[in-house]
């Protein structure tokens, strides 16, 4: 089946709400309509800017959607600096990405972590991103794939079948984010077929087959279109590249199925 392309901007630490909202009209501005017909875009700010591109994405009426880079467990209580699935979904947000490597790496989250945070968005209508990736060692001694389907079944310890058919995974190599390092394409695909293996392992073969498979990496607009011509590359989760708005609305064009002209 054809998979909508989805390109998600993890903006990570950067742009305050001012700076937020200059940057979704400058894409929306160089993206033409047409083409969010043919891909989905999503930006991912800091959670001090969600209200802000909210504001000006509703406002203009604006093909985008928006989400958050992380999620408390919890639904509400004594957990200060925690934010809620229940908060966010009422900031109109779509995907909250969790599991992110540097979340992993900086604050030691766990899989079982990560599966418990995924659960809280779907509680609440909400579409994770579940990310998992290998460091260089793994991929040197060549444990990779094996690492991320295990990586990626912990992950996803205890979500449903529907849970799952409304998830979407990021295979991120930690060795390449932020470092100009890109995966080749056929390592992308190497690792994400082998995801979406596991996926009809975990769930059903039509449940796998439905599911988004996106890379991160490194992803730029000179990388992005031969990314995605392979078949089991369903978008990207874009970092530095997300925070250049002309470049970002290009790779976002060559999603769709052509550069801008």
């Amino acid at each position: 089946m054809a998979r909508t392309p989805l390109i998600a901007g993890n903006w990570k630490m950067n742009l305050n709400h001012l700076e937020a909202i200059a940057l979704v009209q400058k894409v929306a501005f160089a993206l033409p309509d047409k083409y969010l017909e043919k891909v989905d875009v999503a930006f991912i700010p800091p959670f001090t800017d969600i209200r802000g591109v909210q504001i000006v994405i509703e406002g203009d009426k604006l093909g985008f959607a928006y989400g958050a880079q992380d999620v408390s467990v919890h639904e509400s209580g004594a957990y200060t600096g925690e934010i809620s699935a229940g908060m966010l979904a009422k900031l109109g947000c779509t995907y909250v990405v969790v599991g992110h490597s540097e979340r992993r790496d900086y604050h030691a989250e766990s899989d079982e972590l990560v599966a418990a945070k995924a659960a809280a968005c779907h509680r609440h209508g909400l579409t994770p991103i579940v990310c998992v990736g290998e460091k260089l060692e793994v991929r040197e001694a060549g444990d990779h794939v094996d690492f991320v389907v295990n990586q990626l079944s912990e992950s996803l310890a205890g979500l449903s079948t529907d849970q799952l058919a409304s998830t979407v995974i990021a295979y991120e190599p930690v060795w390449a984010i932020g470092t100009g390092k890109t995966a080749s394409a056929a390592d992308a695909q190497e690792v994400c077929a082998a995801i979406r293996s596991t996926l009809a392992d975990l769930a059903d073969d039509a449940t796998a087959e439905q599911m988004r498979v996106l890379y991160g990496g490194s992803v730029n607009a000179s990388t992005i279109g031969e990314l995605l011509d392979q078949p089991d590359v369903d978008g990207g989760l874009v970092g530095g590249a997300s925070l250049k708005p002309d470049e970002f609305a290009q790779l976002s064009a060559i999603a769709a199925g052509g550069p801008l002209p």
